[in-house]
């Protein structure tokens, strides 16, 4: 009766045993969040709208199909983002993996051979087998009872095994499942690599292609600036063969042509190296066609997204993969406890054996073993207590890159907000200077018209103009890429995940 009775005490205890896990339960980390990301968002002068969702494909706000274009060309072809693809299913791959230890083990095998034993080692052959014959070394007379030599004679056999092996480890403290823990975590974390990846390069691609609208754009006014700076020259080299301008005007006009034709090959250069960028980005070869972008068609959103900084937690996929990492650091805590507790084992082998194939499955033949195993251990030299401190403090370094990744966000859109309210203010006080050398230049016009201002005027008004032109296209290319980089210090799209090529 006893041993009945201990068999469901003991199963029993194992089942209670298998339902609580060593290490702690994860928990996000209490944050104490602002309110608002700066000390008044409501007096920024750019238009923003608090907003629970983002158009998934954030970067049409800025209503240029070119760019659209190219983003999708990005999506197919850019190699970053294959790679970021095949970490992600690495990592489902090894949670499918993880999730195989929770089942037996179950092995087949068969083993032929071939073997000479010795006569001296009479007593390790097979012996008498299923049909009645015996495999066995000959045993002769010793020479001390008169017996002649050889003594002893080896045998040669053939022999066949075939056999099921079952291996089973339960689960009982937990190990496995805070392996799978930490393991979907980390496919969590590459899903939120790959949505970073994504929304980093839909960014990149946002400002290459603004950039290249703003270079084009200022070529082509220091290209007039130049113009005007040859015209200019050689209406004072007139005006000296007459006797009208002195050496220092002549000087003061070459030196300003110079300085005009002196901007010209750096912006041929940015531009060039910039399309070069993008061609990398978009995954296009040289002789693949790249649109040329141009600042007056991007348009620029009547308002701009903002969500609570409670909600940026679920928005940013950095902040999310760093929660990801604390979630798996959280999990080998639990690991390393349950390596400190006792470990069971249970296997289980059958099959058969014999010197004839077809008949390793005869009664003679069968075997079978079953055996289980708990094993603690009691030294090693403190190793398991050490691995479990190392993963305690590997919970507590997570932790604190979890809180640095919320802090940063934080700060990065407070920094993009404070940019676009000074790009607002920028635009406007650029506009209004080019405005203003509009009129300057209609004025001169006209009195250049009357006979009350000499060429010498008009062209300088016609540079003013060009020159305040330039600083509004710098002005507004800014406020066109802190507005791309609002998107995406709010993380792009919330709306639903990035969509990634398989």
């Amino acid at each position: 009766m006893i041993p009945r009775l201990n068999f469901p005490l003991a199963a029993s205890a194992l089942l209670l045993l298998a339902g609580c896990a060593a290490g702690p339960d994860y928990q996000r980390p209490a944050l104490a969040l602002p309110a608002r990301y700066t000390a008044d968002d409501q007096q920024l002068a750019a238009p923003l709208q608090v907003q629970q969702q983002i158009r998934q494909n954030w970067w049409n706000v800025f209503g240029s199909p070119e760019l659209d274009a190219l983003i999708e060309q990005a999506w197919q072809h850019n190699p970053g983002l294959a790679s970021a693809q095949a970490n992600l299913r690495a990592a489902q791959e090894n949670v499918a993996a993880q999730q195989g230890y929770f089942f037996p083990t179950v092995q087949l095998g068969y083993s032929p051979s071939r073997t000479k034993l010795a006569g001296n080692e009479g007593g390790n052959s097979p012996g008498v087998q299923g049909n009645g014959s015996v495999i066995s070394t000959t045993q002769n007379t010793p020479a001390s009872q008169g017996g002649t030599a050889p003594f002893n004679a080896p045998v040669i056999y053939n022999f066949h095994t075939a056999q099921l092996s079952v291996a089973y480890t339960p689960d009982v403290f937990g190990a496995n499942r805070r392996q799978l823990e930490s393991v979907q975590a980390q496919q969590e974390y590459q899903q939120y690599q790959l949505q970073a990846a994504y929304l980093t390069l839909a960014s990149n691609l946002v400002a290459g292609a603004i950039q290249d609208g703003l270079l084009r754009e200022q070529l082509s006014l220091n290209q007039d600036i130049v113009a005007t700076a040859q015209r200019t020259l050689a209406l004072v080299q007139r005006q000296q063969q007459a006797g009208y301008a002195s050496g220092i005007e002549l000087a003061s006009a070459r030196n300003a042509l110079a300085l005009a034709q002196q901007a010209l090959p750096p912006l041929r250069r940015q531009l060039e190296q910039n399309r070069d960028l993008l061609r990398l980005l978009a995954g296009l070869s040289i002789e693949q066609e790249l649109p040329a972008f141009q600042l007056a068609s991007f348009q620029l959103p009547q308002a701009l997204p903002l969500s609570l900084p409670s909600q940026l937690l679920e928005q940013r996929p950095d902040i999310r993969a760093a929660e990801a990492q604390l979630k798996a650091a959280s999990a080998q805590v639990g690991v390393a406890r349950a390596a400190r507790l006792p470990q069971f084992t249970m296997t289980a082998n059958g099959g058969g054996a014999a010197s004839e194939f077809s008949q390793m499955f005869w009664n003679s033949g069968k075997f079978f073993a079953l055996s289980a195993s708990i094993t603690q251990t009691l030294f090693d030299g403190a190793t398991l207590k050490h691995r479990e401190r190392a993963a305690e403090a590997s919970l507590q370094a997570a932790a604190a890159d979890y809180r640095s990744a919320v802090a940063t966000a934080l700060q990065n859109v407070a920094d993009v907000l404070h940019a676009i309210d000074s790009d607002a203010a920028a635009v406007q006080s650029a506009a209004d200077a080019a405005g203003a050398a509009r009129t300057t230049l209609q004025l001169s016009q006209r009195q250049h018209g009357a006979g009350a201002l000499d060429q010498t005027g008009l062209l300088a008004a016609q540079q003013n103009l060009l020159q305040s032109q330039q600083q509004l296209a710098q002005a507004r290319a800014s406020q066109l890429g802190n507005t791309a980089a609002l998107y995406q210090a709010l993380g792009g799209s919330w709306q639903e995940p990035l969509r990634s090529k398989e």
